[in-house]
């Protein structure tokens, strides 16, 4: 029953046969109803809901309420403009300040929030330098799209809550007994972001180059820094609530140590506290007033793709059922021989399944099906590797518009061309595959532990 309800959804989330989030919520309705948690039916419904509740699900709740707060204010849009300034404006330089900025946002603020408030600054950006030479920059122009979807679903991997996948890794591995803090999975994430984006940016370059490219973007930038205006108040309340919150989820650990005496009947986790603390926050925007305004307004919270903690729940329960049912230890025995593979072969073969699935999937769902199949066909002194790997290589889809929402939104600019996104996208999954999976065999041992 838990592989039938787990085949459907899967079949559901690859081909959108419904909406996404409807197929989330299957385990509440069928898992109860076909006995995967027991034949107590109440049990089994408390079973099956439980997991739309994780800890996991606030600390994404509260991480995309200060994202809301940034847009709300446009905080976020002068961060890129900061950073596409102090990176330079001629055409080199500012392909990597479109990239990094970018990158950057992603690390904080949803994938397909980024890629949509930087499109039309890229446009803008383009425009200007059309204009200084009189044609139109077919290259130049992709190039800077792809940019802006790459650095979107980069910076996502970098942050425990910068994308669904990454939550859903940790909530896995919490069920399983294993934390996950916030500065661990900085530890791994970040640096594989830092060795992409060089890569992602020379492969960009050398499309961009082919176009005669003269001048530069300042005028573009500069004026849509001015038309921001003077940084108002709220957008240094914004900034002081989002830096604290984010200095409290690196030194979550120590903080659970420390309550850890005072609350032990509840088992205090690291994502017990990171959650809260984002909710915490959250709350501190909305009741913070600024002349007759809260600096985070409710009617800010709407523009929150909030159906993405159904996703993150529905991921969550349907690991569950999998486990609980004891299918994922029968799946684990038919792929028994990939436990008996070197232990780089078994992290590089599942990154590179992942980023294969993830081109025909969204990254949640995609994840969402390979977490419980990969824990038990892995060794278990590599399994917490494979497992990382594969949540990474979820967001590096950079082949085709439907692999990622960036990459969508991106080709409905006019600039990108599907067979040359594929060329360079078909390098980069591959390169980001297996850069994937040598450092996380090479690292995950190390800051997590096998």
């Amino acid at each position: 029953m838990a592989a039938a309800v787990a085949a459907l959804m899967a079949i559901w989330w690859l081909t959108e046969a419904i909406p996404i989030y409807w197929t989330a919520c299957l385990p509440i309705v069928l898992f109860p109803l076909l006995g995967v948690f027991g034949a107590d039916r109440a049990a089994g419904f408390a079973a099956a809901i439980s997991p739309y509740f994780d800890p996991y699900i606030f600390l994404f709740a509260g991480g995309m309420a200060i994202a809301a707060a940034m847009q709300q204010w446009n905080l976020h849009r002068r961060l890129a403009l900061g950073i596409m300034q102090r990176i330079g404006t001629d055409p080199r330089r500012l392909l990597a300040g479109v990239l990094a900025a970018t990158a950057f946002i992603s690390l904080w603020i949803t994938n397909t929030a980024t890629a949509t408030m930087m499109m039309p600054i890229g446009v803008a950006l383009i425009a200007q330098l059309e204009a200084r030479s009189g044609a139109r920059l077919r290259h130049y122009g992709m190039a800077i799209m792809l940019a802006i979807a790459y650095g979107s679903n980069l910076g996502g991997i970098g942050t425990k809550i910068g994308t669904a996948p990454n939550g859903q890794f940790a909530g896995f591995l919490e069920r399983m007994g294993k934390s996950v803090t916030f500065m661990q999975f900085l530890l791994v994430g970040l640096p594989f972001v830092l060795v992409l984006l060089p890569a992602v940016w020379a492969l960009l370059w050398k499309l961009g180059r082919r176009d005669n490219l003269t001048g530069d973007a300042r005028e573009v930038v500069e004026r849509e820094l001015a038309a921001l205006g003077a940084v108002q108040r709220p957008e240094r309340i914004v900034a002081g609530v989002f830096f604290a919150a984010a200095a409290c989820w690196i030194v979550s650990k120590p903080i659970v140590d420390a309550l850890a005496p005072a609350v032990v009947p509840w088992k205090l986790g690291t994502a017990h506290i990171e959650g809260g603390i984002a909710m915490l926050a959250a709350l501190a925007l909305l009741a913070w007033p600024h002349r007759g305004r809260q600096v985070l307004e409710v009617k800010a919270l709407g523009t929150v793709p909030w159906e993405t903690l159904l996703l993150l729940g529905g991921g969550f329960a349907m690991a569950a059922g999998i486990q609980q049912s004891g299918l994922s230890r029968f799946l684990g025995a038919q792929l028994s021989g990939i436990a008996a593979l070197p232990p780089l072969a078994q992290v590089l073969l599942a990154a590179i399944a992942t980023v294969a699935l993830s081109a025909v999937a969204s990254n949640t769902a995609t994840i969402a099906v390979m977490l419980p199949v990969l824990k038990d066909a892995a060794a278990p002194e590599v399994m917490t590797s494979v497992l990382f790997a594969a949540t990474i290589a979820a967001s590096c889809d950079f082949a085709l518009p439907a692999g990622t929402p960036p990459n969508a939104i991106v080709f409905g600019s006019g600039y990108v061309r599907i067979p040359v996104m594929a060329r360079i996208g078909l390098q980069l999954d591959l390169l980001a595959a297996s850069v994937a999976a040598l450092w996380c065999w090479a690292v995950v041992p190390y800051v997590l532990g096998r």
